[in-house]
């Protein structure tokens, strides 16, 4: 079935359809290419055709491109894919040239873009190639250029196009951020050109291009005097812009973002020379960045393997277990924070608490959150009403009735939890799953105070739940097929990213991220310089250094762990090094962010001053550092050869989780595609090397595991072995 139609009316309007069979959003394919250049040849030299409406058979115009057709232009290398890129340039180039004399620029044909809904990536370069886009009044449709948050940036002409049509300023929060707007907002910043009733878009734009004359359809980069907005980079406003933008490119980046870099030097060189050559400066530059490994691996962990999740690739058979009603137990920050996300998903709420008092606080929280979307114009008042009246907040556990779903978000005692267990399932009805928001406590132990321990599962939100994205679900020992089904289709309902978990202490991500945080405490108590520390995290692309993130998280909060970890595993615990620093801030009460007080200083408004003086009095900093390559080894690979143990242990069973979950749950150099990711594009070979001389110099915390070692010895690599989902021990 084709995914591109035409049909031309009685007033000589050709309108091109885009309708791919069997999907809910159109993507464009090697086919869907082939035919809308047909269909464009032909029209373009169909004296018959007076103009052509461009437009979309669903209620979204596109979401984007298939990255089929990326991976198949790549399988001729980089020749064979700059001229794939190409090709699609001359394309769209055809459609903005519309049949118009190249020399008078008379005798084209008007092409008008109809956008009923949302229209992302090449959903909005093949616009930017028309000469006037039409969107609905959709206030739910989202018009943009996400690429850059996959590791690619626009490469079809968007980047070029944008930048020329908004100017570099105006145009860097839409290429360098992926900002998404609304059509009145994309309006107004000067993406689309009109926004209309719903039922009036294919009329408005047809009656355009009957009226539209031939000065109207040639863009301004083609016509004689064209400046480039805001200043060309020669030009002294221009100059200016240029250099801020490369300074906040690599202030944000720390240049381990190939991406950014490459579309900030596309749009810098193309306002240099004409608009034809500019095409061809883009289509290098993006040839580049799709070679490079980084953005392979980015678009694996962040676009397919994501997707794939959310999809429910590890689902267990299972009927559809869609929630209904859920009880939230605790209306605590996490537990307020869940209900205000299941609330905004359309699920009805019961949120539970000691007292009323406190159950109306957690409502509160709810509130709040839609009161500054209310300010920003992002939540209607009546979207705000909708929500709340979904969250009924008390103190009687009889109002569970009816729930479909309990989780609970009590404090993190056991003798609480299962408590709180015991009661609510004498409420519940026996179908109910139970599940128990947990960062550390054992699932299967947990699971112990159930009657129903087959219906028990563990799912951990990372806070602020609102802003996380990933939610660590966790089988316990007995835990069924139908809880892990209803865990999961929970998790997406709410718009979340999954990742499944066997159970065992800290589960993945915090088994992960502890001995990130213990390797930066470890070295300032070896007196190397904290900021050397915090920096050297950054400009590998961890989003916090360890210390900054200990900060964040509580120091107490991490006193209690270790003490709760040193009592489990007595003489095999490895950490004390680690706790003579911690316990030492703990006893000082510098707890962290929450004092304003931590291995940073803070002012009385709680905003960083830099590291605390009196951190190096107690461990002074030494004369001989380490160089920086050394201190990013150990702050990686005490992340990574964690995530390998997981795997080989069988807590995770599968590394797009594992690449996901470090991405999302803790923000794992997001350039590298995850810790998986990253040993491949490392090489096993040479992470066993790093791994020998960090065990000589360090201790037995960075042995390589036996499976790296395997995987050193064949040459293989985990996406090659277990990238299709296989667990290690299969």
């Amino acid at each position: 079935m084709s995914e591109f139609t035409m049909e031309t009316d009685a007033d000589g309007v050709a309108v091109i359809t885009w309708d791919v069979p069997g999907r809910s959003m159109n993507v464009m394919s090697m086919a869907g290419w082939d035919e809308l250049e047909a269909i464009v040849d032909e029209v373009l030299a169909d004296e018959a055709v007076k103009g052509i409406v461009l437009t979309s058979g669903k209620d979204s115009f596109a979401g984007g491109m298939d990255l089929g057709v990326i991976a198949k232009m790549k399988e001729a290398g980089a020749e064979g894919l700059l001229n794939g890129i190409l090709r699609i340039h001359g394309l769209m180039r055809r459609i903005e040239r519309a049949g118009m004399d190249p020399k008078t620029l008379k005798g084209g044909k008007p092409i008008a873009a109809a956008l009923p809904g949302t229209a992302l990536g090449i959903g909005l370069e093949l616009p930017l190639c028309c000469h006037r886009i039409f969107a609905a009044d959709n206030p739910k449709a989202k018009i943009g250029l996400p690429e850059i948050k996959v590791g690619i940036f626009p490469g079809a002409g968007g980047t070029t196009r944008l930048s020329r049509k908004l100017g570099a300023m105006a145009a860097s929060p839409l290429l360098l951020e992926g900002k998404l707007n609304d059509p009145a907002k994309a309006k107004a910043a000067g993406v689309i050109d009109e926004v209309v009733p719903a039922g009036e878009l294919m009329e408005r734009a047809k009656a355009w291009v009957l009226s539209a004359t031939d000065a109207d359809i040639v863009k301004p980069w083609d016509q004689k005097g064209y400046k480039f907005p805001g200043g060309a980079p020669y030009h002294p406003s221009g100059f200016m812009t240029f250099v801020g933008a490369s300074a906040m490119v690599n202030g944000q980046t720390q240049g381990v973002y190939p991406a950014a870099k490459a579309l900030l030097s596309a749009v810098y060189e193309g306002a240099l020379v004409p608009f034809d050559t500019a095409l061809k400066i883009e289509a290098r530059w993006f040839t580049s960045v799709l070679m490079n490994p980084s953005s392979e691996a980015m678009i694996r962990s962040l676009f397919l393997n994501k997707e794939a999740l959310e999809k429910g690739a590890n689902r267990p058979e299972a009927p559809d277990q869609k929630v209904a009603r859920v009880g939230v137990l605790g209306a605590g920050m996490m537990g307020a924070g869940i209900a205000y996300v299941s609330a905004n998903a359309g699920v009805e709420v019961v949120l539970i608490d000691r007292d009323q008092a406190a159950a109306d606080k957690g409502r509160a929280h709810s509130e709040a959150l839609l009161d500054k979307g209310v300010a920003r114009k992002k939540v209607t008042p009546q979207k705000k009403a909708e929500v709340l009246g979904r969250i009924t907040a008390t103190s009687d556990l009889d109002a569970l009735k009816g729930c479909d779903l309990i989780v609970e978000a009590v404090f993190e005692d056991p003798k609480v939890k299962a408590e709180m267990t015991r009661k609510v399932e004498a409420v519940v009805g026996a179908d109910a799953i139970f599940a128990t928001n947990t960062s550390t406590l054992p699932i299967t132990e947990l699971a112990k105070a159930s009657q129903r321990p087959e219906q028990f599962i563990g799912i951990h939100f990372f806070s602020p739940v609102d802003k996380m994205l990933l939610v660590e679900i966790i089988k316990g020992a007995k835990t069924g097929d139908r809880a892990v089904a209803k865990a999961l289709d929970f998790v997406r309902q709410i718009r979340k990213t999954p990742i499944v978990v066997n159970d065992a202490r800290f589960f993945y991500a915090n088994r992960c991220i502890i001995p990130y945080i213990n390797e930066g405490i470890r070295m300032v108590a070896e007196g190397v310089e904290p900021a050397l520390i915090e920096n050297a995290a950054r400009l590998v692309g961890m989003p916090l250094g360890p210390l900054q993130l200990v900060d964040e998280t509580s120091i107490d909060l991490g006193v209690k762990i270790a003490r709760a970890t040193k009592a489990a595993m007595g003489d095999a615990y490895p950490d004390d090094a680690v706790d003579e620093v911690l316990f030492w801030m703990a006893d000082e009460g510098r707890l962290g962010r929450k004092s304003n007080s931590g291995f940073y200083a803070y002012d009385e408004k709680g905003k960083r001053t830099g590291i605390w003086e009196g951190l190096a009095a107690r461990y002074p900093v030494s004369d001989d550092q380490p160089d920086v390559t050394e201190v990013q080894h150990r702050l990686l690979f005490a992340q990574v050869l964690e995530a390998v143990r997981a795997f080989e242990d069988g807590v995770l069973t599968d590394i797009r989780e594992g690449d996901v979950g470090a991405i999302l749950g803790w923000g794992f150099a997001p350039w590298s595609g995850g810790p998986f990711s990253w040993l491949d594009l490392l090489g096993a070979g040479r992470a066993v090397e790093i791994c020998e001389a960090l065990e000589a110099e360090h201790g037995a915390r960075f042995e390589a595991p036996a499976l790296l070692r395997r995987m050193a010895a064949s040459g293989a690599t985990f996406y090659g072995e277990y990238g299709d989902g296989r667990a290690a021990a299969a």
